[in-house]
């Protein structure tokens, strides 16, 4: 039976990730190997070796969470019924799907990674979880605080990751406490993700989307920037383009994919992140999460 399959994003990452894989099958050693070279580091002795805080590193967090999903993808053989990934999951969303290779797939996440990084250092901002409050509520304080703040992050009922300026997103927080939140915590991340105060990021990482070789895919990719699916590869690239600075649009995302069909999620990568929420969004599918082979 086909499935759906859904991918991390940045946060899945554990020491020895991805070891199991290189060990026990010769196609996932090579593919390792291949993103040692085009890296220009071997990234497998952080994911297999290092620990959290090097796992932290901005230049391995986001290959290593890509490789691990992608080679486990490759390695399983899945046939994708349609496929969506959260932030940085898109993009191994869309090499499994077939619409960027493996190479230029993970040029792309580590030009994302560093791209961010850069953005990050211009202006510092933060981010937080916002629990038991509903959107609109959310939405009506983060446009009454003075500064950037947004909703950066529709995770599941329940759970909204916000992100912006600091002091920004420390008022936000009290107001969303005093609103009735059940919590409002800051989260130890090191930027505003899915900001304005990525437009930095976006724009460097715009040019190299546009020169990467994009290909119809197998299947529909239900992306973060409209939740809707997509098989055109200049609507592909537009809402690639434009994920680092608009909200993650995950609950849509799942919502619209049972709307249409999907019975079966099957997630692929680091952590059980997704089941959990994808469980909190429909009680109507059956989830697992697959972390090898």
């Amino acid at each position: 039976m086909k499935n759906a399959y859904v991918f991390p994003g940045q946060g899945a990452q554990y020491s020895g990730m991805g070891k199991e894989l290189y060990e026990n099958n010769e196609e996932a050693r090579a593919l390792f190997e291949r993103a040692n070279e085009i890296l220009g580091f071997r990234i497998t002795d952080v994911m297999f070796e290092g620990t959290s805080e090097d796992l932290r590193q901005t230049k391995v967090t986001q290959p290593a969470v890509f490789l691990h999903s992608v080679i486990l993808a490759k390695v399983l053989g899945v046939e994708p019924l349609a496929v969506a990934g959260h932030s940085l999951g898109e993009f191994s969303a869309l090499v499994v799907a077939g619409a960027l290779s493996f190479e230029e797939g993970l040029q792309l996440v580590a030009r994302r990674a560093m791209a961010m990084q850069r953005a990050c250092e211009v202006e510092q901002g933060a981010m937080a979880a916002v629990l038991r409050l509903p959107d609109v509520t959310i939405e009506q304080i983060c446009e009454s605080v003075e500064g950037v703040v947004v909703a950066a992050n529709y995770n599941c009922p329940g759970q909204l990751v916000i992100s912006g300026a600091v002091d920004a997103v420390n008022e936000a927080c009290e107001k969303m406490k005093e609103a009735g939140a059940r919590r409002a915590l800051v989260l130890p991340v090191g930027g505003a993700f899915h900001s304005p105060l990525m437009e930095p990021a976006r724009k460097e990482l715009a040019e190299a989307i546009e020169q990467a070789d994009f290909k119809t895919p197998i299947c529909p990719i239900y992306q973060n920037v409209d939740a809707l699916p997509h098989t055109l590869p200049e609507e592909i690239k537009s809402n690639l383009i434009a994920q680092l600075t608009a909200p993650v649009r995950w609950t849509h995302i799942v919502e619209n994919m049972v709307a249409d069909g999907v019975k079966n999620f099957v997630e692929l990568g680091p952590g059980e992140v997704l089941k959990g929420l994808i469980s909190k969004i429909s009680a109507d599918v059956s989830v697992e999460s697959k972390g090898t082979f």
